[in-house]
């Protein structure tokens, strides 16, 4: 193994914060490829760290659903596959439609206002090319409606489902043909949940999640 990446120092992190985020960043780039081990002294003499931060990444990674444990093998960066896909998907289906229902009940006019300057920085933002970039405004599109919800429970279980997602969200946002039904998506969403009609917000943001599916499912089956 022969990694190109290396770690970014950030003075307010604790070290073991900025190894787990440079190995993430790694796995979600393609630069740590599905199926590659993790040798635990090559990572460390590569970052110039002790092996425990190194752990405790992997650890963490595991947990996340990035990384699996192999018997007798050590771990290694996991597969994407439909079925994965589909366990994580079908959840954040059922709770974004929650979201939006509730959402429509408990926006305010400013978090509305905050969607809509969201979804244009969403729309600029394709303009970089970045998918970590992109994906992180359309992390920052959802989270407006999460907290419309006023519901932390909700959040919470949005929250943890948060990595798992935003790995098929990389995925799909690799795809520029895509970009002007997200667009158009976004701004469906901020008028169905504007006007509080529910069933059109659920059916929308359903279809959002639908398409995305599609797509990550299509790149699997092309690595096959």
């Amino acid at each position: 193994m022969e990694p190109n990446f290396e770690v970014n120092m950030n003075e307010y992190l604790p070290l073991r914060d900025v190894v787990f985020n440079t190995l993430r960043q790694a796995i979600l780039r393609g630069e740590l490829k599905p199926g590659e081990r993790l040798m635990e002294i090559q990572l460390a003499n590569k970052l110039g760290v002790s092996r425990t931060p190194i752990r405790e990444a992997i650890r963490k990674l595991e947990l996340e659903g990035l990384v699996l444990m192999v018997p007798r093998k050590g771990a290694e960066v996991a597969e994407i596959t439909e079925k994965n896909l589909m366990d994580v998907l079908e959840v954040r289906k059922a709770l974004e439609e929650l979201a939006v229902e509730l959402a429509c009940d408990r926006i305010s006019q400013g978090q509305i206002e905050e969607m809509k300057v969201a979804a244009k920085e969403f729309q600029q933002v394709l303009k970089s090319g970045d998918v970590t970039k992109i994906a992180e405004a359309d992390v920052k599109f959802h989270d407006i409606i999460f907290s419309a919800t006023d519901n932390q429970r909700l959040i919470s279980l949005l929250n943890n489902l948060r990595e798992q997602m935003y790995r098929f969200r990389v995925e799909h946002l690799k795809k520029k043909e895509c970009y002007p039904k997200l667009m158009e998506e976004h701004e469906l969403i901020i008028e169905m949940i504007e006007k509080r009609r529910k069933k059109e917000a659920c059916e929308i943001i359903g279809k959002h999640i639908d398409n995305q599916v599609i797509t990550v499912s299509d790149v699997i089956r092309e690595k096959k």
